[in-house]
């Protein structure tokens, strides 16, 4: 029976206890790690996307997208601190709902980290458009700077060049085994959160009522497969948030889980929500931020033809916030504060390259450790002799990414990844609930609190979301799915280690390969 490959848990655990982690982490330490973790691309890249879909009803966005994530991470953190392994959500899956289904969660999670990754390089390659235009007056040629027209890039536009550029860049730093330090990744953070603390201070004072009139022109549900309206748009910028699954992995060196894990994930998740919501009035309360309609009266789809069509009759002087590849420099130049506009545009430019390397870290992990299953060909997982990382799934990872990048606008990218997300935490959310059922007296050093609601809510949460993704996105993930169900029963079926009888649990082998985990530094690695 395919539901009965299972993969045993306590050889799992046996080989996690090996790591033998030590519980360091406090409360506001882990909320301060999350805090570092959760503010990235997204608030930078898909403020003008959010606003598009909602106007100033993107606030209320961020709201929604954030209290799904808080029922989702209380979920995530019971497993992960549970079997703290590689593998996230995918090795979860195999040790309680059986192989086919964790296929179809790391197939998913290597989706969901390679658009990602495409996102993020396509969001860094507007800030860099943006400072070179700034500083001396143009920018690249519009065939080398955006996706084509027809895709929802810009007109003239034919390859996303800095972005193809940058997804390469990070690739090779990954396959020669460069990894930034736990300083470089705090310096990182400080210039992320400086940068948007600033924004805040500036904006709020200048914000005008009625530029929030209406709130939502889209209303809050745009309909079922539009992507529009506050819902549509939470399903969007629930991209902002991801990486609270790190802190999630943490509990495992946190002293006092119990009470620690809960205070470091709401709290790192409510800080970014009300943060993310001051960014958004800020963004909205100067310079509008109403969407594009259509001759129906309905916004035009973000990342459509249609919208690049009427951004590009704008000038630099008038383009709505709607339309800018850089939203939060833009709404800062467009208010008079130009040279602190181009910092933060700096900023973005310096501190996006280090969120693409963990994502792309997160992906190639996922791949190895599927291929070490036997799920994928082995010569997947093969190790540089020299370098000591995966470089041949890392390569692959790389040309796939720089593709996406090159074709596709920021936000189809972004409601592509999340479609992937979605279904992972969902899956999540039932392992846990099934564990309490089937495993009961295992050791758990976190117990998730309330999980007969907070188990249904993050599963009918990330249904509820995924519903919202435009129609585009959301078939994305079946016919991915279908994609990966043919490799599985014409590959991994028949190779797979654990079908062939061979129980195998490769976790002293993941933490072996370069580099380590992003942000941590080499003498902190057990």
């Amino acid at each position: 029976m395919i539901f009965g490959r299972v993969k045993p848990l306590d050889a799992i655990l046996a080989t996690a206890e090996k790591k033998s982690l030590h519980r360091s982490l406090g409360a506001i330490q882990l909320m301060l790690f999350g805090i570092g973790c959760i503010i990235g691309t997204g608030i930078f890249v898909l403020t003008a996307a959010g606003a598009q879909k909602a106007g100033p009803g993107l606030m209320l966005a961020f709201a929604i997208a954030g209290a799904i994530c808080i029922v989702a991470a209380l979920c995530y953190a019971e497993i992960a601190a549970m079997i703290p392994v590689a593998g996230s959500a995918y090795t979860y899956t195999y040790s309680v709902m059986g192989e086919l289904l964790a296929w179809t969660v790391g197939w998913a999670l290597v989706l969901e980290y390679a658009v990602a990754a495409s996102a993020v390089s396509v969001g860094w390659s507007g800030y860099l458009n943006g400072l070179i235009t700034e500083f001396f007056g143009y920018g690249l040629p519009a065939f080398l700077s955006g996706a084509p027209l027809a895709l929802g890039g810009i007109e003239g536009g034919l390859i996303n060049l800095p972005a193809v550029f940058i997804a390469l860049l990070v690739t090779g730093l990954l396959m020669i085994g460069t990894s930034e330090s736990a300083k470089v990744n705090a310096v990182l953070v400080a210039i992320k959160v400086t940068a948007l603390t600033a924004f805040i201070i500036l904006t709020l004072p200048q914000v005008e009522m009625e530029k929030f009139n209406p709130f939502l022109p889209a209303g809050v549900f745009g309909g079922f497969g539009t992507g529009l309206g506050a819902v549509g748009a939470a399903a969007t910028i629930f991209f902002a948030y991801v990486g609270f699954d790190a802190v999630s992995t943490a509990a495992e060196e946190t002293k006092n889980p119990q009470r620690n894990v809960p205070i470091g994930l709401i709290g790192s998740l409510l800080f970014c929500t009300i943060f993310y919501i001051l960014v958004a009035a800020g963004a909205v309360g100067t310079i509008g931020g109403q969407p594009i309609m259509g001759p129906n009266g309905v916004p035009f789809p973000a990342g459509s033809e249609e919208l690049a069509r009427q951004c590009a009759t704008f000038s630099a002087n008038t383009l709505p916030l709607v339309c800018s590849d850089e939203a939060l420099a833009h709404v800062l130049r467009q208010i008079g504060f130009s040279g602190i506009g181009n910092l933060l545009g700096i900023a973005a430019f310096v501190a996006l390259p280090s969120v693409i390397l963990v994502l792309l870290f997160a992906q190639t992990r996922i791949f190895f450790v599927m291929s070490r299953d036997g799920l994928l060909p082995e010569g997947l997982s093969k190790i540089h002799p020299k370098w000591k990382t995966p470089y041949v799934v890392t390569a692959i990872t790389g040309v796939v990414v720089a593709f996406a990048a090159a074709l596709l606008p920021v936000g189809k990218l972004a409601d592509i990844a999340n479609a992937g997300t979605l279904f992972a935490f969902m899956m999540v959310a039932i392992a846990v609930m099934m564990l309490r059922k089937v495993e009961p007296n295992r050791k758990r050093v976190f117990r998730t609190p309330a999980l007969w609601f907070v188990g249904p809510a993050t599963v009918a949460g990330c249904i509820f979301l995924f519903f919202n993704l435009p129609f585009e996105a959301m078939l994305v993930l079946p016919i991915w799915g279908a994609i990966g169900l043919v490799i599985y029963f014409l590959y991994g079926y028949r190779k797979s280690h654990l079908g062939r009888g061979i129980v195998v649990v490769h976790e002293s082998e993941v933490q072996d390969i370069d580099p380590g985990i992003p942000g941590v530094d080499d003498e902190d690695r057990r």
